[in-house]
């Protein structure tokens, strides 16, 4: 299978790429896929399992699958309209799939939550079904992290040939050495098999100013997160305070971690997001490019592109070997995913090589095994918010102890990714984003 910079990166919908942005896809495919079938169609029924069924609430999967069903994307979905959108069918009981064909649908009887049950190849599976007089199609769909979906049937895995194919950190390392060039130019050889160069260059700037444009929204707003947590938005606050105090030899972390608050207050309240490379921890690479563009001397745009194309490179380790998915492995998953690909790109950018940008990364993804995934109330609030905050500080720290060094180190990044695979195979399953343990519990019991 072959990963894009651009299938890392996708500008989305909060609060989850795996519960919000990945059921929508689905949702949308499905309708898709009844092609000639669809004026038919008289009834559908969506079934949720596993996490997506324990928190699916939570975390909008419901209202994901509406929209989904009603032909909305998460990439050009109006983020403002959402709430009037779901609501319109709530009331009328009635569903325009694809924007074509108008049905009945009650959440009670067409939208069903499994929270105990689960299917088989994957925590996020969903089931869907269409009938006219009879069952006309039914497809199984699995949300498996960073808002990709795959599917028993419908869904084709790109097998772009790539001039340089890579999986692990030691072949990324290995081609870098006898092609004598950094991690960013091996992964934008590779791109050039989808675009051209100046396309791969807008669209990275074109997600750099998603990103940007979301902590701008983030330091706007103010006032209580939706969800009934009456989790306070902090970034505008803090961002005050910031600009009102004087700076210190700690400042430059002081506003990596407002950065990463304002992003994941955003992504909690259902804004614009990317997903990078889940809307869980989408606030730490953002938040390490913003420290990048503002505290690092010659900082400029060609510097953000070869910092998303190291961290992309990084990213496509993850996901092909380890597993960027809360549900499947714990938070270590996301947040260490995502601070291991900030690190290695910080560490490019700040004029790493090659061992020392895997280095950065392996400590990134080292220093979170074990994080588990336990939101309180099935919300991507408490304790995911701060955990980006911190997540983001550590891809800084990690980034700048691998360059003291020459790149040698004990623990390689392969082995790390290993290491987090098997951890989350062991993790008890209340741990892996079903609100059924940790601070989940511990929490409401309080």
């Amino acid at each position: 299978m072959a990963i894009s910079v651009f299938d890392l990166f996708s500008i989305g919908i909060g609060p989850s790429s795996s519960h919000t942005v990945g059921p929508m896809r689905a949702a949308r495919l499905f309708v898709e896929a009844l092609g000639d079938d669809l004026p038919r169609v008289r009834r559908v029924k969506a079934e949720l399992f596993g996490s997506l069924g324990a928190t699916g609430f939570g975390h909008g999967s419901d209202r994901a699958v509406l929209l989904g069903l009603s032909g909305e994307t998460p990439e050009d979905v109006d983020t403002d309209a959402v709430p009037a959108l779901v609501e319109a069918i709530r009331s009328s009981g009635r569903l325009c799939l694809g924007g074509r064909q108008e049905i009945r649908f009650g959440e009670d009887r067409d939208l069903v939550m499994h929270r105990r049950r689960s299917l088989p190849e994957h925590p996020n599976g969903m089931v869907f079904r269409a009938y006219g007089e009879d069952l006309l199609l039914e497809r199984t769909y699995y949300s498996v992290g960073g808002g990709f979906v795959r599917g028993e049937q419908g869904v084709v895995e790109d097998s772009t040939p790539l001039p340089h194919p890579f999986t692990t950190g030691g072949e990324l390392l290995a081609l870098c050495r006898e092609e004598g060039v950094p991690v960013s130019e091996i992964m934008l050889r590779n791109e050039l098999a989808w675009r051209s160069r100046e396309e791969i260059e807008a669209g990275l700037l074109r997600i750099w100013d998603v990103m940007r444009e979301c902590v701008r929204n983030g330091l706007e707003h103010d006032g209580v997160l939706p969800g009934g947590l009456k989790v306070r938005r902090r970034a505008k606050s803090l961002h005050a305070k910031l600009l009102s105090e004087p700076e210190d030899s700690l400042s430059a972390m002081d506003w990596v971690g407002l950065y990463a608050l304002a992003v994941n207050e955003e992504n909690a309240s259902g804004g614009r997001v990317v997903t990078a490379p889940t809307n869980g921890a989408a606030g730490i690479i953002p938040a390490v490019l913003h420290y990048y563009r503002r505290f690092v001397q010659g900082a400029s745009d060609a510097g953000v592109v070869r910092f998303l194309l190291t961290a992309g490179a990084i990213g496509v380790i993850l996901k092909t070997t380890g597993s960027i998915s809360g549900a499947e492995v714990g938070c270590q998953g996301e947040v260490g995913s995502a601070c291991a690909m900030a690190a290695a790109g910080l560490a490019e950018v700040l004029g790493g090589s090659p061992e020392q940008v895997e280095n950065a990364a392996e400590i990134g993804v080292e220093h979170h095994l074990g994080l588990t995934c336990d939101p309180v109330g099935g919300l991507v609030q408490i304790p995911c918010i701060e955990r980006n905050a911190i997540g983001a500080s550590k891809a800084v720290q990690a980034a700048r102890m691998a360059l003291h060094g020459d790149g040698s180190h004990v623990v390689t990044l392969d082995k790390a990714i290993k290491t987090m695979r098997e951890t989350g195979a062991d993790m008890k399953v209340k741990y892996k984003e079903t609100a059924r343990g940790g601070l989940a519990v511990n929490v409401i019991e309080c």
